[in-house]
């Protein structure tokens, strides 16, 4: 492939060199270049790809695409000056694999809480309709059943597009993704082509990137805004933002509810921790999953299934054998009490959470308690940490606060900064543990027969951030250890 064939239908403002070479391969970290590919200097969080445009042509990086050509070039280095490099990369990474999203039906889920579920039932759900797809997540992605390790909610552009040319050359149909707002700030999803958008919820999230509420609102609706006019855009109206989503997007508009007359509309009928059972649309189905959070998801689901065709009885006797994803509302039985494993990381996601364990309890024998295990994450939005303080401790009869993953700061600063949230007539309510195996333990240790412990925050995650390390730990194995020696 050439050069200027990668560079169809970008904007370039200028170039130095000869546009028609041909070219080894695409990169944007110079850390990766090897002789003959072209470096898209981008500009990041932490660093500028245009410091290591030097570095990427003394590896034998040939073309370099940046937003400034630099004043010392290399001889025989071919460089192209574009508005936006970030957007430019995402472009030339689809063109590079052929465009293999104009090849698959491409299905984005984005919002604050619940885009890894939606994307993963979805997937399953088509799988089991025998379908063949893909899926891009936060827990793993896959390609039609081969599993790839995740190690960001969206990939980057190169990896991306690889892996959606992976799905085309294995015979994929449908491609799922969840869609994060940093990946829409970031333009890492430029060049794909959507066929639908679902949006799940807003709340307080990444404002340590973001900075305001606003702008995380508006890189969520950006995603919505570009979506073509053949796709569907289905949002949840139940949110407060969500018709907001749908204003300026050329999509084909529909919402969801469990509240409101709506295309597609769930009633919650029974409801325990082994499942659910809903009525979608005045159709009956039981659910292995608990929670009004997971009604949400899976409306979302049925609704984009029925978008894209499937028969309603076949989504439905589909969606009565999916379980749960890892680590979101996952049970653990323990000897003498249910341990229950979430990814809730946000105020609004521990709220919902510890709603439903409340609302399940009123119909368990006994009185049953609700021990919680629970932190946040070091380097991350501060300012909700002392929220999460606060509902965790006025929604459980006693909370522990531990390290999540503290990264660089002190694990006892950031648990003082939760437990300063904590009402003042909540004495004795809480413990403050650092260790985090040590304080689910001790849950572990207190829970007496019939007692619920939630371990919140990292769900799926098999590892913890210390410092710049990170070392393995699985909520679910330090529970199940816990169980096994407890009576």
């Amino acid at each position: 492939m050439t050069l200027q064939e990668l560079l169809n239908g970008i904007s370039i403002r200028a170039s130095k060199g000869d546009t028609c070479k041909e070219i080894t391969g695409l990169c944007f970290d110079s850390r990766k270049v090897r002789p003959g590919h072209v470096f898209v200097a981008v500009r990041g969080y932490e660093t500028d790809g245009h410091l290591y445009i030097g570095k990427a042509v003394a590896s034998g990086a040939s073309c370099v695409v940046c937003e400034h050509i630099p004043t010392e070039t290399g001889d025989n280095v071919t460089y192209v000056e574009v508005p936006d490099s970030s957007e430019a990369l995402g472009l030339m990474s689809s063109a590079y694999f052929g465009n293999p999203t104009m090849h698959l039906k491409v299905i984005g889920v984005t919002g604050t809480n619940g885009k890894t579920s939606t994307a993963t039932l979805l997937y399953h759900l088509f799988r089991r309709m025998g379908k063949k797809c893909g899926l891009l997540s936060t827990v793993c992605n896959f390609i039609e059943g081969q599993k790839h390790d995740s190690s960001h909610t969206t990939p980057d552009p190169v990896e991306m597009n690889s892996l959606f040319a992976q799905m085309v050359q294995a015979g994929c149909e449908y491609a799922f993704m969840e869609v994060s707002s940093h990946s829409v700030v970031q333009k890492r999803i430029a060049g794909i082509d959507f066929d639908g958008g679902i949006f799940t919820n807003i709340t307080r999230d990444h404002l340590d990137y973001h900075k305001t509420m606003d702008a995380y609102i508006r890189a969520k609706k950006a995603f919505f805004d570009a979506l073509p006019a053949k796709a569907f855009a289905l949002t949840n109206i139940d949110d407060r933002n969500g018709r907001l989503m749908l204003q300026n997007t050329k999509a084909h508009r529909y919402g969801y509810s469990l509240q409101s007359v709506c295309d597609f509309k769930t009633r919650v009928l029974e409801e325990s921790l082994e499942g659910m059972l809903l009525e979608i649309n005045g159709r009956e189905v039981y659910t292995r999953f608990t929670g009004r959070f997971n009604a949400y998801n899976l409306t979302a689901v049925y609704g984009a299934a029925s978008l894209l065709g499937m028969p309603e009885n076949d989504i439905l006797a589909a969606m009565s054998i999916l379980r749960p994803v890892a680590g979101r509302f996952e049970t653990v039985q323990c000897k003498g009490f249910t341990a229950i494993v979430d990814y809730a990381h946000t105020p609004d996601a521990l709220e919902n959470v510890l709603g439903t364990i409340n609302d399940i309890k009123k119909s368990l024998p006994g009185s049953p308690k609700v021990i919680t295990v629970v932190g946040c994450g070091g380097n991350r939005d501060k300012g909700k940490r002392p929220m999460m303080g606060k509902i965790a401790t006025r929604m459980s009869d006693l909370t522990v606060f531990t390290s999540d993953n503290p990264r660089m700061e002190d694990p006892q600063t950031i648990i003082d900064e939760i437990v300063a949230g904590v009402d003042a007539n909540c004495p004795g309510k809480y413990l403050c543990i650092t260790d985090r195996r040590q304080a689910i333990r001790t849950a572990c240790t207190i829970a007496q027969k019939g007692d619920i412990v939630l371990v919140a925050g990292k769900g799926h995650e098999t590892y913890q951030i210390i410092g710049k390390e990170k070392h393995h730990f699985n909520d679910v194995e330090e529970i199940a250890a816990c169980g096994a020696s407890s009576e």
